[in-house]
């Protein structure tokens, strides 16, 4: 058997589109009823996709995050229904968003005397 040789090749150039950024750990947290301390990231978000509520603050890169301990509470607002909101609660039995005609519950079982 003889051997045989073929045209020589050049050998391959790297191609353009062979890379990709790592993902960048967006997502919801905390989730509904789970307890958080203030400081904690609820959700890391691009854009306002949840809005924050009571007791949640927003960072310059739109991560909501706890400003009171307490529990996490995922809640539409009738006065804006396409928002979704974030808030803490202070009891896991409460409920968001807290009617206009009552008072704001604070921490240690206070009540907000300016909204009597």
């Amino acid at each position: 058997m003889t051997q045989v040789r073929w045209a020589s090749k050049k050998s391959g150039g790297s191609s353009r589109n062979g890379r990709d950024s790592a993902g960048r750990r967006l997502g919801v947290k905390k989730f509904g009823g789970q307890e958080v301390i203030p400081g904690n990231i609820i959700v890391r978000q691009r854009g306002t996709t949840f809005h924050p509520g009571n007791n949640v603050g927003i960072g310059k890169d739109h991560t909501l995050f706890a400003l009171e301990p307490g529990y996490v509470h995922f809640y539409k607002d009738p006065q804006q229904p396409k928002r979704r909101f974030v808030g803490i609660v202070f009891k896991r039995e409460d409920t968001l968003p807290i009617p206009f005609d009552q008072p704001k519950p604070r921490r240690f079982d206070l009540v907000d005397l300016t909204a009597l």
